[in-house]
């Protein structure tokens, strides 16, 4: 039975390869999203959409560094053997980024949903934004060039894992299609603040 369920989760190996394989997902998509800021007003429609894509990409990737976590600090054999991460980015640097990351999808969700393009939740949602660019530049430049050996590893359950990344893109495509009305109202509405109509 511990056997059975190693071969699908492939142990902490397995949960390296899932946070991989969601990182890399996540630079390119990210990269998109922070195309549109070149153009905010202008692209919001596809700001929104790319966003709301992301949810359910970065809750599997908080997912997954949470239960490294949890495993790491109840004594999982596996995990403790691995090591945590570099005391500065464990102790610094993450906190930043879970913190920064849950608030600034929190308030563009809270954005969506008041249909709000002023105010306070706008502000705290660039403050955040400020916050996470900052601790994420970090947190890719030490682990990015880790992704390529452990997304290619040999390791019991992958395409289970490589799967799940791919489920959880579409289930945020699901998502964005759903909200794609709401997404070109708030675009509507911050294009005649700025006294136009996109209609």
């Amino acid at each position: 039975m511990v056997k059975a369920r190693w071969l699908v989760s492939g142990g902490s190996a397995g949960n390296a390869q899932l946070t991989a394989a969601v990182a890399s997902i996540l630079l390119v998509v990210l990269a998109v999203e922070g195309a549109t800021l070149l153009d905010i007003r202008g692209l919001l429609t596809v700001h929104v959409f790319v966003g709301v894509l992301l949810i359910p990409v970065v809750a599997l990737k908080l997912a997954s560094t949470t239960w490294r976590m949890v495993r790491y600090y109840l004594g999982a054999h596996e995990y403790v053997q691995q090591g945590p991460p570099h005391l500065a980015l464990r102790a610094l640097v993450a906190p930043f980024v879970i913190s920064s990351t849950v608030l600034l999808f929190g308030t563009g969700i809270g954005l969506l949903a008041t249909d709000t393009t002023t105010g306070v939740l706008v502000g705290l949602h660039k403050a955040s934004f400020i916050v996470w660019v900052a601790s994420t530049a970090i947190h890719v430049l030490a682990h990015a060039p880790k992704l390529p050996r452990l997304i290619g590893a040999r390791v019991p359950g992958a395409s289970l894992r490589l799967g799940a990344a791919a489920g959880a893109v579409l289930v945020g495509l699901f998502l964005a299609n759903a909200t794609l009305s709401a997404a070109d109202h708030l675009q509507d509405r911050a294009s005649a603040q700025i006294g136009f109509d996109r209609d």
